[in-house]
């Protein structure tokens, strides 16, 4: 029931932040207690703490096992070749407010085995020194394969051909904050993303939530996409938008709502794909 909640939740407060002003943002008074003490909290953290979190290590080197592994040499010296060329390390100095001419060295990289997004796609984390001698400092970078948009884009707008510069360009609209920490390059021949993880970046645990803070937090969240999509739309488009929206949403149990459905239905079609994948393939190689 939290879940259907959290889902309700969604759908309501994209819809709210779309019936808002846009004139000016929101101040922080809107935002949930638990997202006011996510952000006190992150204001505190330092490298030692994104190192503990990230590599299970405060020394600049990446830890090989389960989550890290090996590179081959070709990909650590085209990685090298990437961070420490001139498409790169601008955005990397500037996040510093150092020069853009300031050295940059790989201290250590690894292929980052992190969930379904690096099946079979190009993904790294790499560990660089920004400047030199006591001046300098160190930074934890993501390195990720810019992939096929799954959803269709409208004819009637431009859309990059370059699969990280479309990535870049929509985080930029829907997080500037994060979209300016972002660059788009070429890496083996592929279009990647690279982003320098801050020490700031707290990931939402929903398993410590409880069930009214969870659902207080989808609303947020849900309002957070809904005023980035909003801030791209006219007067006009919103209020179409928010009349589709409005006849597609019906909250009770006899008809549910779209995104309900749509979840319910992923669900489903991933367990099924599951199970046909353990028996075509983990079955006979048990056997």
């Amino acid at each position: 029931m939290t879940t259907a909640r959290i889902l309700e939740e969604l759908v309501a407060g994209y819809q709210s932040a779309l019936s808002g002003s846009f004139e000016t943002d929101r101040d922080k008074s809107y935002r949930p207690k638990s997202i006011q003490t996510l952000l006190a909290q992150s204001t505190r953290r330092r490298w030692r703490h994104l190192a503990e979190e990230r590599l299970d290590s405060v020394k600049p080197t990446i830890p090989l096992g389960s989550r890290f592994w090996a590179l081959l040499s070709e990909e650590r010296e085209a990685l090298s070749q990437m961070l420490e060329g001139d498409s790169v390390r601008p955005t990397l100095t500037s996040l510093r407010g150092r020069s853009k001419d300031e050295p940059i060295e790989l201290l250590d990289a690894a292929y980052w085995m992190k969930g379904c997004s690096s099946l079979g796609r190009l993904r790294y984390a790499a560990i660089l020194r920004i400047g030199n001698g006591k001046s300098s400092s160190s930074c934890l970078v993501d390195v990720k394969e810019g992939v096929t948009a799954a959803a269709p884009a409208t004819p009637k707008l431009e859309m990059p051909r370059d699969n990280a510069i479309r990535v870049v360009t929509g985080a930029k609209a829907l997080s500037p904050n994060l979209g300016e920490r972002m660059v788009a390059s070429r890496l083996l021949g592929k279009a990647v993303v690279v982003r320098e993880l801050m020490p700031q970046d707290l990931k939402i645990e929903i398993s410590r939530l409880s069930p009214e803070e969870a659902i207080s937090l989808a609303h947020y969240l849900a309002g957070v996409v809904g005023r980035a999509h909003g801030r791209q739309m006219t007067s006009s488009q919103r209020r179409t938008w928010r009349s589709d929206l409005a006849k597609s949403h019906k909250a009770s149990l006899e008809a549910p709502s779209w995104l309900w459905s749509s979840v319910v239905e992923l669900i489903g079609l991933h367990e099924a794909a599951y199970l046909d994948h353990c028996r075509r393939f983990a079955l006979p190689a048990a056997a």
